[in-house]
């Protein structure tokens, strides 16, 4: 029988961690005393990137301990062969820690600490739909420290079990712990994943033996005060002294109340400048922290991150409250919000009021959200949003969604019905995404009632649209040479633009490479016959992006070329957008960055008429760890047809942006803008001029 036991657990994958109890907490400095030596250690890591599922080139150990209130973790990564890198504000070596507290095999919180130690948005968060999307926007309050030796680093990390959701009375949590060398770019990964989705959560190790004891209840306020100078045009300097209150209770570990009274979300940095030459407006990210804490929640699900094959319905738009009017945003007189996360159910339920402004009305929202795990990680839910000015003035929808999630596969299905002011209509969205035996395939299916709408409260422009996507062919990963991955697909798409009657019927194929340097290109060419503005014409298009990174700089740059209908000019002919993203760090410290994009139009005798570059080069400081300073200038300008020395400045906005996090969730802005717009004379005349300085305190006990 025992050596039945011992065969059975030597070809066990499952790894397995065992979390053991400290009196004497260790002192959070990137130290390991002595008191770690009787931790349980986590060993044999296994590489992702460059060679999968090759032993590591360097050698990393995690320890983990915890006390009634904490949980604390330590990495001892060996730098024998690879000098440690730290580079404050460049590319650096780093360790990450992942928990998913609630067994869910689905969601897990993540951790980064970098070797330089410095603090930046995106190091902690939440890993999403079993690793298909991440979310940074997640900001806790936990601790860090780090050492480099000759030979080695080290990093110790301290989180309050108050400052995360966990299963109570939950003894084993899903772990896991991933290690990147700057070097030789390796990721390593305690668990044994495949590159091609590195962060699945279902495939996590065992924290064994967790017991958090934590008592008393978590308050995080946050008092905020603002000072702002507005001008606008030839009119006088306002100044504008303000203050808001924000609040959440944790009132219990899966358990969470956020407020907020009068706050003031106006963006420092506006949305960049983008020439929209579709019939349909752009989707903007959320920033507002109120609307970001548990967002996860009200979002129905998508495909792995980074793919754009599939459009989710968004019946709830965040941006919808508060959102601009002619340049001005919408007044939020306040806003709460529950929600609830346990190993089986989540719900949300989150309400806010806005105030009029012009045309705009008083408007309340609501929103509900219930969703309940099946089969393991997957989930089927329930979402409602709705809005009201008054009896006559509303919109509401209400939509069901399920996601079925197996290893590399995920098949979602969503559907949706909605109310405005009396009309009703429908949508149903559908979609699978997977790997089986070597061959990649992707199929979507969406059609969006013309009654359908959703205009106060969500995100789904495409009114009208019935379309079906059909991607699939081989892959093959590579554990050898210059080449690591590489995808070819054929593709067919048809589709039904909104007030049209005939569909479009397009083919064409993709690539999509991965070399082991770190480079890779994606390459896709379509062409067929389209029906669009009441025109039937032959549609074609080619779409080229380019992405690589080094110790001291990364890179993204691609074109899209395309024969098909500009919504600006009204007419179909060819048209063209190219975009750049470039960060390098020559020196620590010192960061310079330039995204750029240029657009170009051509006439129905393909001659050029317009190009419309913008570039927005960045000097970005690294004062400390915990405090940036930023100054950037975004540049738009047009050229007409090619006669570039006639190209002129639409606009140009400069910006200034210092920042402090002196003390977790903690911070001290500095902004400053002024943007100019061309008067039609040739002379750049102010359209508006901001600065403020916002102080925002976290009280935490």
């Amino acid at each position: 029988m025992s050596l039945l036991l011992l065969f059975l657990l030597s070809v066990n994958n499952d790894k397995v961690v065992e979390i053991r109890p400290v009196e004497k907490a260790p002192v959070i400095d990137g130290i390991l005393e002595e008191v770690w030596n009787i931790a349980d250690s986590a060993t044999n890591f296994i590489q992702i990137l460059p060679y999968e599922k090759q032993s590591p080139s360097e050698k990393t150990v995690v320890y983990i301990l915890q006390d009634e209130e904490n949980l604390y973790v330590a990495f001892r990564a060996y730098t024998e062969k690879y000098k440690c890198v730290s580079c404050l504000g460049g590319r650096e070596d780093y360790v990450i820690l992942y928990l998913d507290p609630f067994g869910s095999k689905n969601t897990a919180y993540y951790f980064t600490v970098e070797a330089s130690g410095q603090l930046s948005v995106g190091n902690d968060g939440l890993v999403l739909d079993d690793g298909r999307r991440r979310d940074d926007t997640w900001d806790g309050v936990w601790y860090s420290g780090v050492n480099i030796y000759d030979d080695y680093y080290t990093v110790e990390i301290k989180i309050p079990f108050k400052s995360i959701r966990y299963k109570k009375g939950l003894s084993e949590w899903g772990v896991n712990f991933r290690r990147y060398i700057t070097k030789n770019n390796e990721y390593d990964n305690w668990t044994e994943v495949e590159a091609i989705n590195r962060d699945i959560v279902s495939t996590y190790g065992v924290l064994k033996g967790i017991n958090p004891k934590s008592v008393g209840y978590h308050f995080e306020l946050y008092p905020e005060g603002f000072l702002r100078y507005d001008k606008a045009g030839e009119e006088e300097g306002v100044y504008k002294l303000r203050a808001s209150l924000n609040f959440k209770w944790d009132f219990t570990s899966e358990g969470t109340i956020n407020a907020t009274i009068n706050p003031d979300f106006a963006q420092i940095e506006a949305d960049p400048f983008t020439l929209n030459l579709s019939r349909y407006p752009l989707y903007l990210e959320e920033q507002r922290p109120f609307f970001l804490e548990g967002s996860e929640i009200y979002r129905f699900s998508n495909f792995l991150e980074g793919s754009d094959f599939y459009s989710p319905l968004n019946i709830f738009y965040s941006r919808q409250i508060g959102r601009s009017v002619n340049g001005e945003i919408v007044p939020i007189l306040g806003g709460l919000k529950l929600t609830n996360q346990s190993r089986d159910w989540s719900f949300g339920l989150l309400g806010a009021y806005t105030n009029s402004l012009r045309e705009e009305p008083k408007k309340g929202f609501a929103v509900a959200r219930l969703r309940r795990r099946v089969l393991e990680n997957s989930a089927i839910g329930v979402l409602f949003s709705g809005s009201m000015a008054n009896r006559d003035d509303y919109n509401y929808a209400v939509g069901v969604d399920g996601a079925y999630l197996s290893g590399m596969k995920q098949f979602i299905f969503q559907s949706a019905m909605s109310e405005r002011n009396g009309k009703k209509g429908w949508a149903f969205s559908s979609g699978y995404y997977g790997f089986s035996r070597r061959f990649m395939s992707i199929a979507v299916l969406e059609a969006v009632n013309d009654s359908f709408d959703v205009s106060d409260i969500g995100f789904t422009p495409w009114v009208g649209l019935q379309r079906i996507l059909l991607i699939t062919g081989p892959y093959k990963n590579y554990q050898k040479g210059f080449l690591r991955r590489i995808i070819i697909a054929p593709l067919f798409s048809a589709r039904k633009e909104p007030g049209g009657s005939d569909w479009s019927n397009v083919g064409g194929f993709l690539i999509n490479t991965s070399f082991r340097n770190g480079w890779g290109f994606y390459f896709e060419a379509d062409a067929g016959s389209h029906y669009q503005a009441d025109t039937n014409y032959f549609y074609r298009a080619a779409n080229l992006s380019v992405w690589g990174s080094a110790e001291k700089y990364s890179i993204n740059l691609g074109g899209y070329y395309g024969y098909q209908y500009n919504y600006r000019r009204e007419f179909i002919a060819y048209q063209g957008s190219n975009w750049l993203s470039l960060t390098y760090t020559p020196i620590p410290r010192i960061s310079f960055i330039l995204n750029g994009n240029m657009w170009t139009e051509w006439d129905t005798t393909s001659t050029i008429i317009s190009v419309t570059p913008r570039l927005t080069p960045r000097l970005r400081l690294n004062l400390s760890k915990d405090m940036t300073l930023s100054i950037f200038n975004e540049f738009v300008m047009e050229t007409p047809y090619t006669d570039f020395g006639e190209t002129e400045l639409l606009s140009n906005r400069i910006g200034l942006l210092f920042s402090w996090n002196f003390s977790p969730k903690s911070w001290i802005y500095i902004a400053l803008n002024d943007y100019r717009v061309q008067n039609g004379g040739g002379q750049l005349e102010l359209e508006n001029q901001i600065g403020a300085i916002k102080a925002k305190y976290l009280f935490y006990f």
